[in-house]
């Protein structure tokens, strides 16, 4: 199987040669232990939020130890489904709008990924791939804000994924000056933001969807 060299802290093909860009994807696995712990999310459509949660800490932490290019899809493919499931999830639990209009949020999602992928292509670093999904928390946040429906956790995220998308960015860049990179650092932050965007929705989810 192809061997993937993707960031600057992999100097050669052994399971160990990414070591902090693999052991920061436990951050991901203890979100996903104290969502689960701390809020006890209620439907299953919630619960499956950290369960999600930690399959993107072990989808990441396949790639950053075998780096293959299944390993790879696995990465990403993890993150991606988190971002779609929570969108539906957060249209009909936060917003209050049935689940038959609900997984509209889905394809739509899709459609601007697809739309906004040739911008996304101008960030160095393959992090524009994130841009799709930075913009849609940046636009829930402000549905949410304009709707009067707790928004706080969710501009936090936002926050602190614009932080964590940059040190992305950087870990090419700054690899002669910093030989572990910053990759590692990305997992942990993006660990906080996808905790965040869960509990908000897990904690305020309208009192209808309550048992």
């Amino acid at each position: 199987m192809e061997h993937v060299d993707a960031y600057c802290e992999r100097l050669g093909p052994g399971l160990w040669a990414e070591p902090l860009n693999a052991l920061s994807n436990a951050a991901f696995l203890v979100a996903a232990a104290w969502l689960w712990w701390r809020y006890r999310p209620g439907p299953a459509s919630l619960r499956a939020l950290p369960v999600l949660l930690a399959l993107v800490g072990l989808g990441s932490l396949s790639f950053h130890t075998l780096a293959t290019t299944l390993t790879n899809w696995f990465d990403v493919g993890f993150i991606a489904l988190y971002v779609v499931w929570y969108l539906a999830v957060f249209t009909h639990h936060h917003l209050g709008v049935p689940w038959s209009r609900a997984w509209w949020a889905i394809p739509l999602f899709l459609v601007f990924a697809v739309v906004s992928a040739p911008l996304g292509a101008l960030v160095p670093g393959g992090s524009g791939i994130y841009l799709a999904p930075f913009t849609a928390l940046v636009v829930i946040t402000a549905v949410a804000a304009a709707r009067r429906r707790p928004w706080h956790d969710l501009a936090a995220a936002a926050a602190v994924f614009a932080v964590s998308v940059t040190l992305r960015t950087l870990d090419e860049p700054l690899c002669a000056a910093w030989p572990t990179g910053t990759h590692y650092a990305w997992h942990a932050l993006n660990a906080v933001v996808l905790y965040l965007v869960a509990r908000q929705v897990i904690r305020s989810r309208r009192p209808a969807d309550r048992p």
